[in-house]
């Protein structure tokens, strides 16, 4: 078996032939994280592919934000480790029933967050993400009704932030952050009584009615680096510990089990490996292929949702 050294070295030679770039999610694995030319949250990494002159995106992360990089960039391959790597949000928004929603109620702005399929973001009027999806609801004129996908518990945090009461979310959810209970957090503030809590919005409400700061995955880390408290709590998927350390060197960070796997990492992002990263980059596959029309459309709520200030 080749060394985790020598892994890395094939795929640095790879990624000079193909004159490539790697994104990878704040969730992935350190040592994929460690070769990685920008490391960021779904929207971040589909706009830094934008600003590159090479010819090869490897994407690590899931398979719906490789498909957002595919839309920004459509001349270019972009490739993932495991085509599997899906997503919870995903799996529990299908495209049939947001289009039936749409013929039944034209009323609606649908607001979908970018954990959706590439079929559900064409169907939507803006997207939005976890840090911008406050300002994404508030652009909206305030007497048109909103549909917010695919996330329960983000809909219902922007919903109390904004105000909004014509606004309908839909009943998915992560299976990461949704099974965060609150009575362990309690037990973790108790087990460190100086330590602030961080917290996804993606959490239950009684998760995020103990956080001291509620944010996207890039605002918490940028919150721990500013904060001048020595130790945190974060309720987010553990693997964004690499980032949190490389930005807060010193400080403490703990990571509360959830009740879906007694663990608090997310089990599709963990799919992707340094040895399936290499072969992707040797045969490019399994590849990015997206019909013309189906970017066309999802390029206009994106596309909305970046002209959001």
């Amino acid at each position: 078996m080749l060394s985790t050294a020598t892994i890395a070295e094939e795929i640095l030679e790879l990624k000079k032939q193909r004159r490539a770039i790697l994104l990878a999610h704040h969730y992935q694995e350190p040592e994929i994280q460690e070769l990685a030319d920008v490391i960021g949250d779904s929207l971040e990494l589909a706009r830094k592919a934008r600003e590159f002159a090479g010819d090869v995106i490897a994407f690590c992360g899931v398979w719906f934000m490789a498909e957002t990089a595919k839309v920004l960039n459509p001349t270019r391959t972009v490739v993932v480790p495991d085509r599997e790597a899906t997503c919870s949000l995903v799996e529990g928004c299908p495209v049939e029933p947001v289009r039936e929603f749409k013929r039944n109620h034209p009323e609606y702005t649908v607001v979908s967050y970018i954990n959706t399929s590439i079929e559900v973001k064409a169907e939507s009027d803006i997207l939005c993400t976890s840090r911008n999806a406050v300002k994404v609801v508030n652009s909206i004129p305030a007497d048109r009704p909103v549909l917010f996908l695919p996330d329960n518990n983000l809909g219902n945090y922007v919903k109390k932030q904004t105000g909004r009461e014509n606004m309908k979310i839909w009943q998915g959810t992560c299976i990461v952050h949704a099974t965060f209970p609150a009575r362990r957090l309690a037990d973790a503030r108790a087990q460190y009584p100086a330590a602030k809590v961080v917290a996804h919005p993606e959490c239950p409400e009684a998760v995020l009615a103990m956080a001291d700061f509620v944010g996207s995955t890039s605002a918490i880390i940028e919150w721990c680096a500013a904060s001048d408290a020595p130790e945190f709590i974060v309720m987010t998927e553990s693997g964004v510990q690499y980032s949190l350390e490389r930005a807060a060197p010193g400080k403490r960070f703990h990571f509360v089990a959830n009740e879906q796997c007694n663990c608090s990492e997310c089990p599709y992002m963990k799919m992707n490996s340094l040895e399936k990263l290499r072969d992707c980059l040797r045969r490019l596959e399994p590849r990015v292929e997206l019909p013309e029309e189906i970017m066309r459309r999802a390029l206009v709520p994106l596309e909305r949702m970046l002209a959001v200030k």
